[in-house]
């Protein structure tokens, strides 16, 4: 018995999680529902990922 269609694959996940990090943007959270692949990304709240670097803060957003 089959498992039937694969909604996605795991290549699919890594060219999203590469392309928003190639964008520059930091991604919190990954959701996987119906085989949509939704990334959550951090909030300006939210400390950047170390992959990112340190970025000197802006005194107008203080």
């Amino acid at each position: 018995m089959s498992r039937g269609p694969q909604r996605f694959r795991q290549g699919d996940l890594e060219r999203a999680l590469r392309g928003a990090t190639k964008a520059g943007v930091a991604v919190a959270r990954v959701e996987i529902e119906d085989g949509r692949i939704v990334l959550i990304t951090a909030g300006a709240d939210d400390k950047p990922s170390a992959a990112e670097g340190e970025k000197e803060q802006n005194p107008w957003h203080e």
